[in-house]
């Protein structure tokens, strides 16, 4: 963490040197030196959507969805996750993890591919009688058990992957773009140009969609369809359906992922949307999953810090920039530091209602916080484009790094 500090201090300073200017100087958005090396507000705000939009798009790799769903309330749902993606990007990060660390151990304990976990934990093999199969205890269950795992096996990596709307290819376009857009952004850094706050913000949504391509690379993406393995009809107790979960519940899901005393895959058809498999405190996949997602949560922050000394329009947005940025890079970083203490102080079962209760004050209390500033994050960087600093619309100058006589 102290060598991150020092990495934003660095990069502040640099930021500090490049846009070396007062507060107040802005210029308004149409104002441009040379004509052939301008660059239009226009080519600004549509850059950085279509990166975040892109990044985001791709990066996200939704559970397999209820049956007999419309095309409309899969674009719904998809929509929503990338709504989620786009306010607390960390949070998928979380999630990816999860599912990234589950489906690692569920390999290792039953010697099938890592597509084969992923598949497992996001309700991709469901019995005969429609039921998913995501409960470790499913597959050691005495005969039926030994059938279904004997099913899965049988399941080749092609039959998966041919269900997935995803390849390498669209996945290295999306990467492609999230590259080029911060070769852009160090470019002009490195040729004194000033960088804007929605560059800042799209940088930042880049860099954290880097890790969820990483985790979720082997995962099938939009998955309409499970595949049906196991025993045949009649030999598999269905169990009552549970009661649909509520708003809070829901919630808590996409916080931590758990979804004990909450939920029932054997008894439902389908798994929640942020489902990841089973996870518990003593389990790593839930501890590791955490730390990776208050390390991303801390960066997402920082690289807002970069635009510490940048120029605002007003002092006021000024503070509220910094304020927000510290405040993201700051929570989830808190957490990553407190939490594992907690944990290992945590003896017995007094111990560890200690610690949920720690916990839940830290989540009560800091969350609202969070969100509130995240938000500020999103309109901040849309408001700071009324004014632009001087050079703001002055294009790279590519041919500087061509080598020529």
């Amino acid at each position: 963490m102290l060598l991150l500090l020092l990495l934003v201090h660095q990069f502040f300073t640099r930021i500090r040197t490049v846009q070396g200017h007062s507060l107040n100087s802005r210029a308004p958005v149409d104002s441009c030196v040379d004509i052939n090396d301008c660059r239009k507000l226009f080519d600004i705000v549509w850059g950085c959507l279509t990166t975040i939009f892109a990044c985001t798009w791709v990066s996200v790799h939704p559970n397999i969805p209820p049956p007999a769903q419309s095309r409309l309330t899969l674009l719904w749902r998809r929509l929503r996750m990338m709504l989620i993606a786009v306010i607390a990007p960390e949070l998928m990060v979380g999630f990816a993890a999860r599912q990234y660390l589950v489906s690692r151990a569920l390999s290792k304990q039953f010697k099938f591919p890592r597509t084969h976990g992923f598949f497992f934990t996001m309700g991709g093999f469901v019995s005969q009688t429609g039921h998913p199969i995501t409960l470790v205890n499913q597959l050691k269950a005495p005969i039926i058990g030994e059938q279904s795992r004997e099913a899965i096996c049988n399941v080749t990596e092609d039959d998966i992957m041919d269900k997935s709307k995803g390849d390498a290819l669209s996945k290295g376009v999306a990467l492609a773009q999230g590259l080029w857009f911060t070769i852009q952004c160090l470019a002009r850094v490195h040729q004194r140009l000033p960088v804007t706050e929605l560059e800042i913000t799209t940088l930042a949504f880049a860099v954290v969609n880097v890790f969820i391509w990483l985790l979720w690379w082997d995962k099938p993406l939009d998955v309409e369809q499970p595949i049906r393995v196991g025993p045949a009809e009649g030999q598999q107790e269905p169990g009552p359906i549970i009661p649909h979960m509520g708003i809070a519940h829901r919630f808590f899901g996409v916080l931590t992922g758990d979804y004990s005393d909450l939920y029932d895959p054997i008894s439902s058809t389908s798994v929640p949307s942020f489902w990841a498999g089973e996870q518990g405190r003593e389990d790593n996949s839930f501890q590791g999953a955490l730390l990776i997602e208050c390390l991303v949560g801390a960066i997402f922050g920082a690289i807002h810090c970069a635009a510490w000394n940048a120029s605002f329009p007003s002092r006021d947005e000024m503070w509220m920039w910094r304020a927000c940025s510290l405040l993201v890079a700051a929570f989830p970083a808190a957490i990553g530091s407190v939490m594992p203490v907690i944990w290992a102080a945590a003896e017995g079962s007094f111990g560890e209602t200690i610690a949920d209760l720690i916990g839940a004050v830290i989540f009560i209390l800091g969350t609202p916080t969070y969100i509130i500033a995240r938000l500020f994050l999103i309109v901040l960087p849309l408001t700071t484009l009324r004014t632009l600093p001087p050079g703001a619309l002055t294009d790279v100058n590519w041919s500087i790094y061509i080598p020529h006589i």
